[in-house]
């Protein structure tokens, strides 16, 4: 099997069209919201005869508690869950092959593979034989909720749950309640702000405004990125960042104000911005950040996972984020994060 790099936005995008198991974590316009936000990334193909096998989106990440290689979702390999092990093996040992190369150069201390594999026994065993470790942290989502979009609107709407159907309704019957869509940068520093508002009101890090109007343009360019805002007697007063990428809407960032939570605003948002996909022909929505309610109650995200699952859906669990140490340097950075994360209640 070879490795290539692959230059070419329509080989990349069109492979992984074909491809079931992905996120836009792996899309080429990620690839450049990275250029924007770190500088260095590499894409490689896996290839074996001319065969196109698997695709690898890998950033360097220069953080202060070290500097690491991070393949976010990947690698994506055609036809997954029908691969036998050996073949998932050798894609995996020759992008690590070439992933400990480039480490050297750029004085990385350790890989980290955020994996979009199913999490079983067979997969995890995979990455432990060749020498893999669970990671301190997850850098994304290690697990999904998400909803088959071919059903009808009726049909979906029935498989809600009671109290979801209910509390839609209620915000649909409102007339003070008006939403919108919005394509335009602009309206980054709107959500932005609402989103700093909830980070303080519920204590974590927000992304920054840089940070989203990067994101915005770089999925922007292939409209690919929507605004979604709900405003109250002409207040805004909810928001959601949704993009619309290869067949599958994801529903990426969400704010929405206190003083208006009785009013059930994200429900109406989130129900428009599922009726966006399947106007767009996307077979699937993905919830994007999923825990399990009941065995992790006091998680911060089992609160938003329950609203999530009210709309219908199941659970997708990948392999836990793996690492692959390079030097003593990895210790100090897998310590400092594991105080950070018990720090955070994750």
């Amino acid at each position: 099997m070879e490795i290539k790099v692959i230059t070419n936005k329509e080989i990349w995008e069109g492979f992984l069209q074909e491809c079931q198991e992905k996120t836009f974590l792996h899309s080429w316009q990620w690839g450049e919201f990275q250029q924007l936000m770190r500088g260095k990334i590499w894409r490689f193909g896996l290839e074996e005869g001319e065969e196109l096998r698997a695709l690898a989106l890998v950033v360097k990440v220069a953080a202060k508690r070290g500097t690491f290689l991070l393949v976010p979702h990947g690698p994506v390999v055609r036809n997954l869950n029908d691969q036998v092990p050996s073949t998932k093996s050798q894609i995996l040992q020759t992008l690590l092959q070439k992933l400990k190369e480039i480490a050297k150069v750029e004085n990385a201390s350790f890989i980290r593979i955020n994996p979009i594999w199913q999490r079983n026994e067979e997969n995890n065993a995979i990455f432990k034989q060749l020498g893999f470790r669970e990671a301190p942290i997850q850098m994304h989502p290690e697990a999904s909720w998400k909803l088959d979009l071919i059903p009808l609107d009726e049909k979906l709407f029935s498989g809600m749950r009671k109290t979801t159907r209910y509390l839609l309704r209620q915000a649909m019957n409102n007339k003070d309640i008006i939403v919108e869509q919005s394509g335009s940068i602009g309206d980054v520093a709107i959500f932005s702000k609402m989103h700093e508002k909830v980070s303080e009101r519920q204590a974590f890090v927000p992304f920054s405004r840089a940070y989203l109007e990067n994101e915005f343009q770089v999925f922007s360019k292939d409209d690919g990125v929507r605004f979604f805002f709900a405003t109250y007697k002409g207040e805004i007063a909810a928001a959601c960042f949704v993009v619309f990428w290869s067949g599958i809407g994801f529903y990426h960032h969400a704010s929405s104000l206190p003083q208006f939570a009785k009013l059930s605003l994200p429900y109406l948002l989130l129900w428009k911005a599922i009726q966006e996909a399947k106007r767009r022909g996307c077979k699937l929505y993905d919830f994007w950040g999923y825990v399990n309610p009941k065995t992790q109650s006091s998680h911060p995200w089992a609160g938003p996972t329950l609203f999530k699952m009210g709309f219908g859906g199941e659970a997708h669990l990948y392999v836990k984020t793996q690492d692959y140490p390079l030097n003593w340097r990895y210790w100090a950075t897998a310590f400092f994060e594991k105080i950070r994360k018990i720090r955070r209640h994750l």
